[in-house]
């Protein structure tokens, strides 16, 4: 929630920035940021819902998908998925 929440963006230069993690360099430049409605909170709780009610059809529908958590630093996510995509875990039989 928080990663979704607190991103913002520039309207004039168009860079993204987040509040807690690459917060804007300059007073100036966080008085102008926005942040999109799809970044709400009210909004991301009902898509979460929405993919918590459909999860096991996704996971039906992608057999060969993983499953990560995307709160690590980015270097650690980008290895997990690189490590499946180079050496994916055996299928399962059916």
């Amino acid at each position: 929630m928080e990663r979704l929440t607190l991103r913002r963006t520039d309207p004039v230069t168009g860079e993204r920035y987040h509040l807690l993690y690459k917060p804007p360099p300059t007073m100036e430049v966080q008085e102008r940021l926005l942040q999109s409605p799809q970044d709400a909170e009210e909004r991301i709780k009902f898509k979460l819902d929405l993919y918590y009610r459909n999860s096991a059809e996704l996971e039906e529908f992608y057999p060969g998908a993983i499953t990560l958590n995307g709160d690590q630093d980015p270097y650690t996510v980008f290895e997990y998925i690189e490590s499946g995509v180079i050496n994916p875990l055996p299928k399962k039989a059916h």
